[in-house]
């Protein structure tokens, strides 16, 4: 049971008891009368043939009080598409998924490309990013949570708890981040975000000073979860990385937008596992390595736009910073394991900070070489100034593709 202890500047919803599940999804079944809600996963069909997802889908075919259901689907042909609308189709909700490589899309996104307003990385981020926008084309939800789609302890209590506070219509928030203890088969994991995140926020509040940017993202419980519900507004505006930034970025965009009561993260599991990334120590391309870089370029751009002035000093005594910061964090998390009884191995949580303070460098030497980067996808108010019919389009496209390969 977690304690009702507020930290930092973003409201916390506790998990405070055993309220039933049904009495909470009775309650979101009345607001969704006023309040219509949908589901986005990104997902790859690797995920289909996994064991994570096909309990999921069994999970939310109990669900009461979705109207739309809106699934990315990644790395499909057309045999493999057609297999996922079979997949899906079991659903009750209404539901589409979007065949990212089929050539409706395809045609779609070569457009956009055209007009300079196409993601420019393939990835999780361009899929949410088409996912969103088809959310705004349907129109069949005011209210969305997005989850990914290789959670193995998953239960339908987790959308319940994330999707409440922006579906409750005498709540005002307008972005729900979820949040749970990485805690599974008597091990905490949660590597980057443990690791890497918080040492790095507190890093850079030692090198640069207070500032509440800093404060706000170290205010979140678990920053690298992805899941997260917002009101269908958000969706307009919102700037958003296609690479492993995604999450810090959206936190980052929720930040530069909406006022901090506007936003809130909730407890959403007791307990939660995926799929685990290699550390890659010997490739940056992938893995943990290629994400904690990835990150910590989200963080350094983020700042920039604040007015933060980076060259490699700066880099150097926030690499030896974090370094000393997070060694201590690996003995913190080694003595909160013990008391739980739980396994954490002093050696590997050590090689992890070693790996992330040489990407620290690594991420702030790219910053500091590709000055006009473009990191973010257009937000999708420019992309319907530049194409004002891109929506229709894009939801003529996928249903379309439904309408032939569906049946």
């Amino acid at each position: 049971m977690a304690d009702f202890y507020q930290n930092g500047i973003i409201t916390t919803l506790h998990n405070l008891g055993q309220r039933p599940l049904s009495e909470v999804e009775a309650e979101l079944l009345s607001f969704s009368r006023r309040r219509p809600m949908g589901l986005i996963l990104p997902s790859l069909y690797s995920e289909l043939e996994g064991e994570a997802l096909p309990y999921i889908i069994e999970q939310l075919k109990q669900v009461p009080y979705l109207n739309e259901i809106v699934i990315g689907l990644d790395r499909a042909d057309e045999d493999q598409y057609r297999a996922a609308l079979q997949f899906f189709g079991g659903l009750p909700q209404r539901h589409r998924v979007l065949w990212n490589d089929g050539p409706r899309l395809q045609a779609l996104h070569a457009e956009l490309a055209e007009l300079d307003i196409a993601p420019r990385e393939l990835g999780k981020g361009r899929n949410v990013w088409y996912c969103m926008g088809f959310t705004l084309a349907s129109g069949h939800a005011e209210s969305v949570a997005l989850h990914d789609c290789d959670i193995t302890t998953y239960h339908r209590s987790l959308l319940a708890r994330l999707i409440y506070p922006v579906a409750h219509p005498q709540f005002s928030y307008e972005f729900c981040k979820g949040y749970y203890a990485r805690v599974a088969d008597g091990r905490i994991n949660g590597r980057v975000s443990r690791l890497l995140v918080t040492p790095l926020l507190r890093a850079l509040k030692k090198t640069l000073g207070d500032m509440e940017y800093l404060e706000y993202m170290d205010s979140f419980r678990y920053p690298l979860a992805g899941e997260f519900s917002f009101r269908r507004d958000v969706l307009n505006d919102i700037l958003i990385p296609s690479d492993w930034g995604l999450e810090i970025g959206v936190l980052s965009e929720m930040y530069r937008n909406y006022a901090n009561n506007r936003l809130c993260q909730a407890d959403i599991a007791d307990v939660y596992d995926h799929k685990h990334q290699d550390l890659s120590e010997d490739d940056e391309r992938g893995g943990l390595s290629k994400m904690s870089i990835d990150i910590a370029k989200a963080l350094f751009r983020k700042l920039a736009t604040r007015g933060v002035t980076f060259n490699t000093e700066t880099f150097r005594s926030l690499k030896a910073t974090y370094y000393r910061i997070a060694l201590d964090f690996v003995e913190t998390y080694h003595n909160d394991a013990l008391m739980n009884g739980l396994h954490l191995d002093i050696h590997n949580e050590e090689k992890a900070v070693e790996l992330f303070a040489e990407n620290i460098m690594k991420a702030g030497e790219a910053f500091l070489s590709s000055p006009m980067e473009r990191p973010f996808i257009p937000s999708w108010n420019r992309v319907i100034s530049a194409k004002p019919d891109v929506l229709e389009q894009l939801s003529a496209a996928v249903e379309a593709d439904h309408a032939e390969f569906g049946g």
